[in-house]
């Protein structure tokens, strides 16, 4: 006898919690640049500078902890990001659509209740076994990814992206990392067991995401507010996630080397390289927008030339004011360290540019 399902749309699980197992928020994974501790200054600040904003377009929205508070603010918000497992985060989290809370609860019951012993090698347990994750944790990672895909008629699309984002968040949860993918911890032996969680899921009406460059998105969007809060330095964000990225695709592409990356990365972002000023200022004489905010941390005296930022506050600043003029906000901030560089001092900028020109 096949199960039947009330299909529900909107918000209406907010205080759901399956077996006690609280779901996951989407500032619960550990990410780069991730501004969720921020909100309280950035969009309060844009939005009494801004009056009147309708409109707010998030242009790398990264986990989209930004665009989140912004939905607090403005009737439309737009997330953006190249990187695919993030977009398909978005639709997650806020994308409007149908899906069934007890179906996808009933599917993440089914594969924690599933044995790892009993499970073959596959295609995750062959390349990020006993080194990002456990290998028991990793066959399931993978068994798990599988039959999302193999089921996918089952879910809406809705619930098809949710339990891709609730397989990324418990897959980083207990990833065998400093927080990035770059590399695992090699010393290491204590691989934590894989138990899925829920995110916790909701649906907006004024939401769009796109999964664009965004200086190729700036040439077809408007909006009232642009925030940007893009890369700074050499650290490109496709190889820091590519374990997440490939879980999002699913391509199985064959991968190389002890780092178990593609032989060729997809998605270099061209902020991360020299010319980043050429592009950033591109970008900004491109958008059309009535305000332009942008956030910027001063890490280019780090101790590593990675981590060194490829514009400067000044270069950010005299760029801005080519479109108007531009006030400067500063908020102390300790940021997420996984190296030995000391920061100190360190602050989070706000620009905020009132477009005239």
């Amino acid at each position: 006898m096949t199960k039947t399902y009330n299909i529900y749309v909107g918000n209406l699980f907010d205080d759901y919690i399956e077996d006690n197992i609280p779901m996951f928020s989407i500032e619960n994974r550990r990410y780069l640049g991730c501004k969720s501790s921020l909100d309280g200054f950035i969009l309060p600040t844009i939005n009494n500078e801004a009056p009147g904003a309708h409109s707010f377009i998030d242009i790398f929205a990264g986990t989209g902890a930004v665009g989140r508070k912004a939905l607090e603010y403005y009737p439309e918000v737009i997330f953006n990001d190249f990187l695919y497992s993030n977009y398909v985060s978005y639709n997650a989290f806020f994308a409007d659509g149908e899906w069934n809370k007890e179906r996808v609860q009933d599917f993440i019951r089914e594969m924690n209740d599933v044995d790892e012993s009993l499970l073959d090698d596959n295609y995750c347990s062959h390349y990020f076994g006993n080194k990002y994750f456990g290998m028991a944790a990793a066959k399931k990672i993978g068994y798990i990814r599988e039959e999302i895909e193999r089921r996918k008629s089952e879910f809406s699309q809705k619930e098809y992206f949710i339990l891709i984002t609730s397989l990324i968040y418990s897959a980083d949860r207990i990833a065998n990392t400093t927080g990035q993918f770059e590399a695992y911890r090699k010393k290491n032996k204590k691989f934590k067991e894989l138990e899925m969680r829920m995110v916790d899921a909701k649906c907006h009406k004024g939401v769009i995401i796109y999964n664009k460059d965004a200086n190729e998105l700036a040439r077809e969007v408007k909006c009232d507010i642009a925030y940007l809060d893009p890369p700074y330095n050499s650290r490109q964000y496709c190889s820091m996630y590519h374990v997440l990225e490939n879980l999002a695709k699913w391509e199985k592409r064959p991968l190389y080397r002890d780092t178990a990356k593609p032989l060729h990365m997809d998605l270099m972002s061209e902020y991360c390289k020299k010319h980043a000023i050429k592009v950033f200022t591109d970008l900004v004489l491109t958008l059309d927008a009535r305000y332009i905010a942008v956030s910027y941390n001063n890490t280019y005296d780090a101790k590593s030339q990675t981590s060194n930022n490829k514009m400067t506050l000044e270069d950010i600043q005299q760029i801005l004011e080519l479109r108007g003029t531009t006030k400067v906000f500063y908020k102390d901030y300790k940021p997420y360290n996984a190296g030995k560089t000391e920061l100190i001092n360190h602050q989070e900028i706000l620009f905020l540019t009132k477009v005239t020109k």
